[in-house]
């Protein structure tokens, strides 16, 4: 990477102390993380960690279109290509450790970072950007916002700890967004806590002015109050006072600044019931008949006077599954089942094998070649559902869960 595809800066505040911003700069590619900027983002963390004089940290993405796009998959299907060329079969993809397991650290840093994480959630927040976003302690969203774990459409799963908050969703809305990659609104995110603040997309600015005049100074920096660590045995220690001033600032901004924006309604607060109905009909089997058919969803949403051919959020839902990935849609239920009491450092551990899976099978290659490169959307999976869902086919995803480093 280039120094500039991350920027660390630091602000002074009115009261002689300072802001970190971390500034994600790849606006060209949306923002998306490498290896490098994770790296960089981790060991930046550690320092403003132990600096005294750092009082919360603020994180952006540059340009217009939005905060983060998630992984460079382009970069990682590079690397498969060139491993494949190779003929390496079995042997892990030459720099997908280093990403994953970069990515995950800093992930895993932020949700432990022991002061505010303030998070600016404009346009485009997606995969290993929702990532990043979901471990701010305090996260804004806007107008603009366009949020999803799109996985489904390129043979991956719902990663970058989404195996952890998506089922934090409420209702099995966390399920339904992850088979279905559908994109959410900013509404949405409230709803689902994906997000706890809203503010106007040309309001930055007034957001680091206003955390720049808020009154740091009053906090005791032995002031601490304990959270869940990323293990269940462990707990960090987190200075409550420096939160409890970055959610006052936070939110006399907003209350501002949202005024300013027009927000369309939550897509999940009309459809939560049908949804999470839908979800706990059966297995996947049974989830499966009723998303491949017309007439099924249109009486299973008309029970809730929800009109599913006119309701263009389940449409787009519905059509992204049908199109998706079944190796992604089977691995994506699974995981929600069986991690429910999981603790975070042990999701990390279990998604950090099942991505290394993925990049070494063929679907990930195809998803890409498909949406990103040819760009036909035809992907050609390697099963279809019915074939994941036999014997052979259930022995070939529990292989995704199986230690492979």
């Amino acid at each position: 990477m280039t120094t500039n595809d991350v920027l660390f800066t630091t602000l002074a505040t009115q009261d002689n102390n300072q802001l970190g911003q971390i500034t994600l700069n790849r606006p060209k590619a949306l923002n998306s993380l490498s290896t490098e900027m994770c790296r960089a983002i981790l060991s930046q963390l550690e320092a403003w960690e132990a600096d005294d004089s750092i009082k919360a940290v603020i994180i952006h993405g540059a340009g217009e279109k939005g905060f983060c796009a998630g992984g460079d998959v382009r970069a990682l299907n590079t690397a498969k290509q060139n491993h494949d060329a190779t003929g390496q079969d079995g042997e892990i993809v030459n720099g997908a450790y280093e990403f994953f397991t970069s990515e995950y650290a800093m992930d895993a840093k932020l949700h432990a970072f022991n002061k505010p994480v303030v998070v600016w959630g404009d346009g485009i927040v997606m995969g290993g950007g929702m990532g990043v976003f979901r471990a701010g302690s305090h996260r804004i969203v806007c107008e603009t916002t366009k949020f999803a774990m799109p996985e489904v459409t390129i043979g991956l799963f719902p990663d970058a700890t989404g195996s952890w908050f998506l089922q934090r969703y409420p209702a099995d809305t966390g399920l339904f967004m992850g088979l279905t990659g559908v994109v959410g609104n900013a509404e949405d995110a409230i709803f689902t806590n994906v997000a706890n603040y809203q503010a106007s997309s040309g309001d930055f600015e007034k957001l680091l002015e206003a955390l720049t005049q808020a009154d740091w100074a009053s906090a005791s920096a032995s002031q601490f109050s304990s959270k869940n660590s990323l293990s269940d045995d462990k707990t960090v220690q987190v200075n409550q006072p420096l939160h409890d001033i970055a959610s006052k600032a936070i939110s006399q901004f907003c209350k501002v600044s949202k005024s300013k924006a027009e927000f369309a309604p939550s897509q999940l607060a009309q459809t939560w019931q049908p949804i999470s109905e839908l979800m706990n009909v059966g297995g996947l089997a049974d989830i499966d008949a009723i998303l491949q058919s017309d007439d099924k969803l249109i009486a299973w949403f008309e029970r809730y006077d929800v009109a599913y051919a006119n309701n263009d959020f389940l449409t787009r839902a519905i059509a992204n599954y049908r199109h998706g990935c079944p190796v992604t849609v089977c691995l994506t239920h699974a995981i929600y089942q069986n991690v429910k009491a999981w603790s975070l450092a042990d999701i990390l551990d279990m998604e950090t094998t099942i991505a290394l899976h993925c990049v070494n099978n063929p679907d990930f290659s195809e998803g890409v070649r498909a949406l990103l490169i040819d760009k036909d959307k035809s992907p050609n999976w390697s099963r279809t559902l019915a074939e994941c869902l036999t014997q052979e086919g259930q022995a070939y995803i529990q292989s995704h869960f199986k230690t492979v480093c």
